[in-house]
């Protein structure tokens, strides 16, 4: 039986998830914004004025994972923080195989596009690095810098032993999941309750969480999988991206560790030499959002855009 929060919207079965599951969530205040692809309807936040800086987020969280940054950043910049779709306020298709890697990095060049942002400053975390390098790379008449928080992108094999146990894990949990406690086990320090319980707002049934359970599959361990021509490809175009790039990476993370932080930034002619955030496991931004807003803030003042 279809919930009363699906419904046919553009050719997906979708759900949306129901206004009240987002009323005061710590530190999340900001107004909701949306705009419509194809019948669905993508939410993001936008504050401040200036050039832009788009912020993506990764598996399993939304736009709620960058609360810590965004007022710092919006003192001097636009932020634009959207969910994808299959998460956070956004409409989520209920099949597995709604999603594909193609069509996060298409809704995404889309809201880039229908928000006419240029001069854009990406900062990308998790599935946001293969989502958003790809836009830097093949949408440089909109990209003007790079913030790069522990991701990777690359094809062939699997990013390490660790995350090959959790896409074990996911699979085997399904609908299971529970994203905010998958969140509280990555973290240094404990997350409150309120806090874990916001990351898990956006998916309070079973048909709201395909997006999360989709992820997993869409990382190319091998390469005959979907993703991973376009992936070698993005990957390549880095070594020749020469605009301004700032890596930074925890130092508690066991897939995107330091080391791979040297490699990422060895790789982009336009990065300097990787650095490092003390005390942070793989979500740096709910760990030590303020510190890495205020590193951002630096970057921005290196190399300023006007728009």
């Amino acid at each position: 039986m279809r919930s009363a929060r699906c419904a046919i919207l553009g050719d997906v079965d979708a759900y949306r998830t129901p206004d009240e599951r987002f009323r005061g969530l710590p530190g999340y205040a900001f107004e909701p914004n949306y705009i419509e692809q194809d019948g669905l309807r993508m939410h993001y936040v936008d504050e401040g004025e200036g050039a832009p800086v788009l912020m993506l987020h990764g598996e399993p969280t939304w736009a709620f994972l960058y609360r810590k940054m965004i007022p710092t950043v919006a003192s001097v910049a636009r932020v634009v923080a959207p969910d994808y779709f299959g998460f956070g306020r956004s409409d989520k298709p209920t099949r597995i195989e709604d999603y594909s890697y193609d069509f996060h990095c298409a809704s995404i060049e889309r809201f880039a596009d229908e928000l006419d942002l240029r001069d854009v400053t990406v900062v990308v975390q998790d599935w946001g690095g293969p989502i958003g390098l790809r836009l830097a790379v093949e949408r440089p008449d909109r990209v003007a810098r790079l913030v790069i928080l522990n991701t990777g992108i690359g094809a062939g094999r699997a990013p390490s032993d660790e995350w090959l146990r959790f896409r074990e894990f996911v699979r085997r949990v399904g609908t299971d999941l529970v994203p905010g406690q998958l969140i509280r086990i990555t973290c240094v320090d404990e997350l409150a309750h309120d806090v874990v319980e916001a990351y898990n707002a956006p998916f309070p049934t079973s048909e709201s969480k395909a997006g999360m359970l989709a992820f997993p599959e869409l990382v190319p361990t091998d390469m005959e999988h979907p993703s991973a021509a376009k992936m070698t490809e993005v990957r390549a175009a880095l070594e020749e991206w020469d605009r301004p790039a700032l890596v930074l990476f925890s130092d508690s993370d066991p897939v995107f560790t330091p080391a791979a932080a040297e490699r990422m930034a060895a790789r982009i002619p336009g990065a300097g030499r990787a650095e490092t955030v003390a005390g942070a496991g793989h979500f740096l931004q709910e760990e030590k959002g303020e510190e890495i807003a205020d590193r951002v803030l630096r970057f921005l003042a290196a190399d300023p855009v006007t728009t």
